[in-house]
């Protein structure tokens, strides 16, 4: 597994096991998140806790990959975009839900905190 990938990886393995700790650490402190559930863009690692705070409320949260989508490539020296496909799923009203989302990371896998950008946005239905 390359390294953008197992950084990928981490970020879907805090998601499931609710580690928001280990989950921000992975944001660097100038990342910007553009979420999923949200019409903000979220420019602060203060604005990023809090939207995964509210999101780790959800009942039955997890998310998984379908690895078949996913397109690593490399800018630079250590600078990597990944993207692809995941599917996020919690219950809403006892019902549990799945939501089709596309996702983009700018990964600097030299920094500790390597996500720079995180783009997220559910799948439209199609004509």
């Amino acid at each position: 597994m390359n390294k953008a990938r197992y950084i990928l990886q981490k970020w879907i393995d805090s998601i499931n096991s609710a580690d928001t700790k280990k989950l921000l650490s992975l944001y660097n402190e100038k990342a910007v998140l553009i979420p999923t559930f949200s019409n903000r863009l979220l420019d602060t690692k203060e604005k990023i806790k809090e939207y995964f705070g509210k999101v780790g409320k959800k009942k039955q949260l997890s998310i998984s990959l379908h690895d078949n989508t996913v397109i690593t490539q490399e800018i630079e020296n250590q600078i990597f975009a990944i993207t692809g496909i995941y599917t996020w799923r919690f219950a809403i009203d006892g019902e549990l839900f799945n939501f089709e989302a596309r996702f983009s990371y700018l990964l600097d896998i030299s920094k500790n905190s390597p996500i720079l950008n995180h783009h997220s946005s559910q799948i439209p239905r199609t004509l």
